[in-house]
């Protein structure tokens, strides 16, 4: 389907597996299928353009938005019976309290002409919430073609594993289909697609090399790099505009873009102003730290341990491991200091952005900077995956994992400063790099 390869792309595996599974129209299709990867792997778009593009009846739900059972019940029956009423909109609401009401309410929905003779898809999405709704919401799910006796099939999107839905009991286990993360190769290629009319595909094209090339480290997700390509792109043709370079002199251009793309690093993810708000920062080649509502997360209030926690992590992240044992050791030996020198000559932390690093490195400092004695106790750790909640940090390693789980701090050194000046913390002498 030459329409579907140039609207999905990097995604060819996925889309030709999923369509084996539906068949044809007709066809009892599996009854449930389990779609999980990262966040912006293509889940929930591949899903819905490749419904949409098979005008296949499907209704689409977001289980965050229903967030109780009778929400998501009356949710999925409405649009169903939207779906199979006639086109003059005469169609009633539905209400539904229980999953016995709604097996029985969906075999009279599905009696209608329309969805009789054709398989009909539910798709649940950020469908991890399932799990805090009644025992037998998800195996009723995973057996309602069983249940209805409808040709139906469940479609769970989801960040997480299958093992970690499974109940405990028997249930029918779902077909399970795994999105990989996006390569750099895929990224260059989806980014690059739709370039500006007014300038050549090659060109953009090296432009967003450019962008992978500083965020690709720091940052995977599609639709934050997506974010900054648009943001940062007026600045990287400036000089072409201004007739100062050609669209082939990729060193001049650089040059141009090189000190905004490291503001733009400071704010990778948190997006702490507005496209507008930024537009104006480049005009005027202002310090980001200056421009009104940078400020706000200054403002935010957090528990006492996890401002340690934060600082502890931003340390982590921007300080190599080797220091730790002369900022943290109160008998550390002699170590020489020109070799930090000479790293801080090479290069700029902040430009190259957060490293990675591990739980154990994060409590071995956070230990070491906090005052008081802290036991590794379960608050401790929760706070640390409130932190990764708020987008503070960002975890970007699992559990199962050899060696558990890495993370990055997100945070600029603006914000660690505001947290540290709340509890009367000296962060500066910590920081070697930005002395």
């Amino acid at each position: 389907m030459p329409h579907l390869e140039n609207t999905v792309l990097c995604r060819e595996s996925q889309v030709s597996t999923l369509q084996s599974l539906f068949g044809e129209r007709h066809h009892f299709s599996f009854p449930s299928i389990f779609i999980y990867g990262h966040t912006a792997s293509g889940k929930t778009y591949v899903t819905q353009t490749l419904l949409k593009t098979l005008e296949l009846p499907h209704v689409f739900v977001n289980c965050v938005e229903c967030f109780t059972l009778r929400l998501l019940l009356e949710q999925i029956l409405n649009k169903l019976n939207h779906l199979s009423s006639s086109e003059d909109g005469c169609s009633t609401q539905i209400t539904c309290d229980t999953f016995n009401d709604f097996v029985r309410l969906f075999k009279q929905v599905t009696k209608a002409k329309n969805l009789k003779d054709q398989t009909v898809y539910i798709v649940l999405d950020k469908a991890e919430y399932l799990r805090d709704m009644e025992v037998n919401v998800l195996p009723g799910f995973l057996r309602l073609q069983e249940l209805c006796d409808r040709n139906v099939t469940v479609i769970f999107l989801s960040e997480i594993i299958w093992e970690k839905f499974r109940p405990s009991t028997g249930c029918f286990e779902p077909f399970v289909l795994y999105f990989p993360d996006y390569s750099i190769g895929n990224l260059q290629k989806i980014l690059s697609h739709d370039h500006p009319p007014e300038y050549s595909a090659d060109f953009y094209a090296a432009y967003i090399n450019i962008l992978l090339g500083v965020f690709y480290t720091v940052c995977r997700d599609l639709k934050e790099l997506s974010h900054l390509a648009v943001l940062n792109f007026p600045k990287y043709c400036e000089p072409v505009v201004k007739g100062e370079a050609s669209e082939r002199d990729t060193r001049k251009l650089w040059r141009n873009i090189e000190p905004h793309l490291k503001k733009a690093m400071q704010t990778v993810y948190l997006r702490e102003i507005s496209s507008s708000q930024w537009e104006e920062l480049q005009k005027d080649d202002a310090d980001p730290g200056q421009l009104e509502g940078l400020s706000t997360y200054t403002h935010v209030e957090l528990p006492y341990y996890s401002k340690f926690i934060l600082i502890a992590a931003y340390l982590a992240s921007y300080n190599p491991a080797r220091t730790d044992k002369r900022f943290f050791l109160k008998h550390h030996g002699k170590i020489k200091k020109t070799n930090f020198l000479k790293k801080h000559e090479k290069t700029s932390n902040h430009l190259l952005g957060p490293k990675m690093f591990p739980l154990d490195r994060l409590l071995a400092i956070l230990y070491s900077i906090v005052d008081s004695r802290v036991a590794p106790t379960a608050n401790i750790f929760s706070q640390i995956t409130s932190l990764v909640t708020l987008q503070l940090l960002t975890l970007v390693g699992h559990d199962d994992q050899l060696d558990g789980p890495k993370y990055k701090c997100t945070v600029s050194l603006d914000f660690i400063r505001a947290i540290a000046r709340t509890v009367n913390f000296d962060i500066i002498k910590y920081l070697y790099d930005f002395l």
